[in-house]
């Protein structure tokens, strides 16, 4: 009837003036039935299990609905809608328990929204994978939640373990050693722990005790474990509990006395994120507290709901006050808006809704909890819920591995009646003051906390950062333990006068004194001195394992830093040199080595050198045997020639003249080399005779093994196993305690039970050789160790400020004033550590000069041979077949035995032109007219030989102003010209 109207108004009107009138009509009826048809919507049923008592659960609840109005005002197309079943969980863990079957049982709802705690959550979880329910909490945060074996649930909120990192970069900021966990015993309480310990334990901090406080813990109880905490050295605490025992715990610290000055408080986000729940008295007691909480940007859709949201919920609760919306009810809202869209999405007909039935059937059930059914739809539904992501009002919506993804913390301290923003830590750049800071300070480790974070106010209104620890003002003083030493007082020295009362100095005291003086706070200590068991010096190692055992607060005096020591105990930084050496008397040398002169070089250098000056005069004799008188004559004297003048050069005595511009090459180089050499060798003799008379007796340790010499050590230090683990005999070995007792056993030597040798500490030796100084000298090698340095227990707060203490004081005027007071006489002694070793130069030194000096002769030799091969070119080209190549090579040796009449050393005469002599005259040539000329050497018989001629060359030559020899070079110069034609005519006529 109502399908049919609309037509027939339309064409049983017949005027034109009311055809719009029905259209109207006709619009109107249309628009009204697909109102209808849309109202036809799908109902998801939703279960929300809430504490409808308390305030967090009547915020929480308050979201949620208005989520609901909100998501499907502004999606109204939607084809389902969710609706919404509420139950009281009345905050127990069965009440949730109950809610949860019963929704899951007789509501057949579609998933669960809730509960508040972790614990009520744990079982309902249990529900959820039974029915396939997915279970939504938004605000149950515990990490012990999170299982693969939990598939239904989801976990709308954080995890716990997302802060820990937070938490362990504010404490590696301020540097606190040592932390304690304060939380509450329950399973909330526990899963966020093992994450925390290990986060701490990652930058370095030790978590010294865990104090677990009952959630039903009185207000006795909780004052005793407080007070129990007092008595301990770490004063930085990180709570982890709900509010209602948080705030317990913090009045009765405040009460007590542990909201002063030296205690630090850090909260997790379980208190922090619901401050704004707490009474002021409360807040009043948590002044300068630090937390952790999750960054929510504000953001102008925040802004407008949260004043929506106060409207209605004082509308709704006229009788409720001074309710704060927080970040769990902003969750509670985003997890509705994410249920709708995964509704929207999974479900798609009212048949997909249904409950399978058990197969035992509701007959056979003994229990509610085999009667329940399983939710055809869960699975599609958890994966829709799974896969959706959007932009909330807390933030981004991103479900990973099925809870929200870990995003920026903010790091709060507690002022007045709030909380003040101090910084913020993100995944990627830790902590920072400003998000999105570009100055470059933001490093999660950064350790400089001046420009991390904001100012903070600390307890008991303390601006400086508090150090984290102190000793209890209940506990008696330290007690330091110190070596009774027989030797070497002045590191050490116990007396006893006749009072019986001791007295205890030494330079490791005032050390420790100075140290402990320069701290910016103070440490009672007593020294007790340590003994033997028969009252003579100590095992170091048995007294340092004192400290490990806790029947000594640390150790001072000449302890060594020791790897296997570091494994009982902690060492702050070194306070004197370090390394283990050996001491052996001088040698009594009276009488100089005979061939001391040869050890400044080494054999290969001394071989080298010799070659050198052989092969350098033979390529001067090569360069200038064809042009220059000096190097020509009889071999003998050609030979003693050559060699005279490389070696010559040694003292720069060589007279011989250098014609050519090859040699003169040659003998620069050489001379440079000869130089360096000479200097060298002076040098090294001069140190070789000055260190020969402080020689010591022995230079190498396997030398003594080798010998079986005996060898000393000092008494109950670590010097006795290095020397076992080198390869001494055990009874080789011969101890000693002080210095003096030392010098007896070097007094009697291996034979008479003495030593060869002494084998400690550099500290120990400079005391030693400052005593000894003219007949001991300390010789390589030199064992490395770190050092003395103090001995505290394991973890213990005070070495990393004792070790800074110690650089303040060793770089200060005050250790000189120390070390003078205790060392000033090793002033007196000179320096007997210096390293004997061998004083002989090797050729690695010098090699770089000969190779010059090879190169350059090498090269003139093959200058003057190409030279000279050119010059002889027409008598290599010959072809006769007669003539070999060893022909030709004699002929070129022949030639080159000869003078080279074409240099300007041999001039042309007078008498050579004016001769006619030709070059058959076999006639001699007799003595120079002149009676005060030697014979010239060309009035013997020239047949060849390889050396050159026979006979002496004038020592007359070379002067010009005298006559005798100017006859002489022309008589010379013609007999060489008729040499020349005699050995032309003896070539065969039909060589060419």
């Amino acid at each position: 009837m109502w399908k049919d109207l609309p037509f027939k108004l339309a064409f049983s009107s017949s005027s034109s003036s009311s055809s719009f009138l029905i259209f109207s009509i006709w619009v109107l009826l249309f628009t009204t039935m697909g109102l209808a048809q849309n109202n036809a919507t799908i109902p998801v049923k939703i279960g929300v299990v809430v504490d409808l008592e308390t305030e967090f659960g009547m915020m929480s609840l308050s979201c949620i609905n208005m989520a609901l109005s909100d998501f499907y005002s502004s999606h109204s197309n939607y084809k389902t809608r969710l609706v919404l079943t509420s139950r009281d969980s009345n905050g127990d863990v069965v009440g949730a328990a109950s809610a949860g079957l019963d929704l899951i049982k007789n509501g057949q709802v579609q998933a669960i929204l809730g509960p508040e705690t972790s614990m009520e959550a744990n079982f309902l979880i249990k529900l959820g994978d039974k029915s396939q329910v997915p279970i939504v909490t938004f605000s149950a945060s515990s990490a012990s939640l999170t299982s693969f074996h939990t598939q239904y649930f989801v976990r709308a909120t954080q995890n716990d373990s997302s802060q820990v990192l937070a938490i362990s970069a504010l404490v590696q900021a301020y540097q606190w050693q040592e932390a304690v966990l304060v939380y509450v015993d329950d399973e909330y309480g526990q899963g966020i722990i093992q994450f925390l310990t290990d986060a701490l334990q990652a930058v370095n901090t030790r978590v010294s005790y865990r104090s677990v406080i009952s959630s039903r813990a009185s207000s006795d109880e909780i004052e005793a474990e407080l007070y129990m905490l007092m008595t301990k050295q770490t004063r930085v605490f990180i709570v982890h509990m709900s509010p209602s025992l948080g705030s317990r715990v913090f009045t009765t610290a405040k009460r007590i006395g542990m909201m002063r000055e030296g205690f630090v408080w850090i909260m997790t986000d379980s208190m922090t994120n619901l401050l704004s729940s707490l009474n002021n008295s409360v807040v009043d007691s948590m002044q300068g507290l630090l937390g952790v909480r999750p960054y929510v940007p504000i953001t102008k859709e925040l802004e407008e709901f949260q004043a929506r949201w106060k409207r209605k919920f004082q509308q709704d609760n006229p009788t409720v006050v001074g309710v704060e919306l927080n970040v769990f009810g902003l969750r509670a809202y985003d997890a509705v808006v994410a249920l709708a869209m995964a509704a929207e999405n999974a479900v798609n007909s009212t048949n997909s809704l249904i409950f399978q039935n058990p197969k035992n059937g509701s007959a056979n059930s003994t229990t509610d909890l085999d009667s329940i059914g399983i939710s055809q739809n869960g699975p599609s539904f958890l994966q829709a819920l799974l896969k959706t992501t959007f932009k909330g009002l807390s933030g981004e919506f991103r479900l990973i591995d099925r809870q929200l993804q870990s995003s920026t913390f903010q790091i709060v301290n507690i002022n007045g009646n709030g909380a003040r923003g101090v910084g913020y830590w993100t995944p990627d750049n830790g902590l920072e003051r400003n998000l999105n800071d570009s100055s470059g300070n933001s490093t999660i480790h950064s350790t400089s906390n001046s420009t991390i974070l904001g100012t903070i106010i600390w307890p008991g209104d303390l601006r400086s950062t508090p150090k984290g620890w102190e000793i209890p003002t209940n506990e008696p003083k330290m007690r330091i333990a110190v070596p009774v030493k027989q030797g070497f007082t002045q590191f050490v020295k116990v007396t006893t006068d006749s009072s019986n009362t001791i007295t205890i100095t030494g330079y490791c005291i005032d050390v420790f004194d100075a140290v402990i003086k320069s701290l910016p706070y103070a440490v009672p200590y007593e020294l007790i001195p340590y003994s033997g068991p028969n009252g003579e010096q100590p095992n170091y190692d048995e007294m340092i394992y004192q400290v490990f055992l806790g029947r000594f607060d640390g150790v001072v005096g000449d302890t060594t830093i020791r790897a296997n020591r570091s494994n009982y105990v902690d060492f702050t930084l070194p306070y004197t040199e370090s390394g283990v050496s050996m001491i052996v008397p001088f040698k009594e040398n009276k009488s100089n080595n005979a061939w001391v002169f040869l050890k400044p070089l080494t054999w290969d250098l001394w071989a080298t050198s010799g070659c050198f000056f052989v092969f350098i005069g033979f390529v001067v004799w090569v360069l200038e045997h064809r042009i220059n008188e000096d190097f020509r004559g009889p071999p003998a004297y050609q030979a003693g020639t050559s060699f005279w003048f490389s070696f010559s050069t040694m003292v720069f005595a060589h007279r011989e003249r250098v014609v050519s511009n090859l040699a003169r090459f040659v003998v620069i180089i050489w001379c440079f080399v000869v130089l360096i050499l000479t200097q060298s060798y002076t040098a090294s003799l001069t140190s070789l005779l000055t260190v020969q008379q402080l020689q010591p007796t022995v230079n190498d340790v396997h030398e003594l093994i080798k010998n079986q010499e005996n060898i000393g050590y000092q008494m109950g230090t670590f010097v006795y196993e290095l020397l076992i683990g080198l390869g001494f005999d055990k009874s080789k070995l011969v101890v000693y305690q002080s210095a003096e007792e030392c010098h007896d056993l070097f007094e009697k030597g291996t034979a008479k039970g003495g030593i060869a040798a002494a084998f400690d500490e550099v500290p120990y030796l400079r005391i030693f050789l400052a005593k000894y100084c003219s007949k001991y000298t300390m010789v390589d090698p030199t064992f490395k160790t770190a050092g003395f340095g103090f001995v505290f227990p394991r973890n213990s707060p005070l070495v990393p400020d004792v070790s800074r203490a110690i650089l303040e004081v060793t770089e200060g005027d005050k250790m000189k004033d120390i070390e003078k007071t205790w060392f000033g006489n090793e002033s007196t002694c000179p320096n007997s550590s210096t390293s004997v070793s061998s004083s002989s130069l090797g050729l690695d030194s010098f090699w770089g000069l000969f190779l010059i000096a090879g190169v350059a002769s090498t090269l003139a030799l093959l200058i003057f041979a190409a030279m000279f091969v050119y010059e002889q070119r027409n008598l290599l080209k010959t072809s006769d077949s007669e003539s070999s190549k060893w022909r030709k090579i004699w002929d070129l040796a022949r030639i080159f035995n000869q003078k080279d009449l074409t240099s300007h050393t041999f001039k042309k005469s007078k008498l050579y032109e004016e001769s006619g002599i030709h070059g058959d005259d076999q006639s001699p040539v007799g003595t120079s007219p002149s009676t005060h000329c030697y014979p010239s050497p060309s009035s013997y018989d020239h047949s060849f030989t390889f050396f050159g001629e026979q006979g002496t060359p004038s020592p007359e030559h070379g002067d010009p102003n005298n006559p005798n020899v100017q006859v002489t070079e022309e008589i010379d110069v013609i007999i060489e010209l008729a040499n020349h034609t005699r050995e032309q005519q003896r070539i065969p006529e039909d060589n060419p």
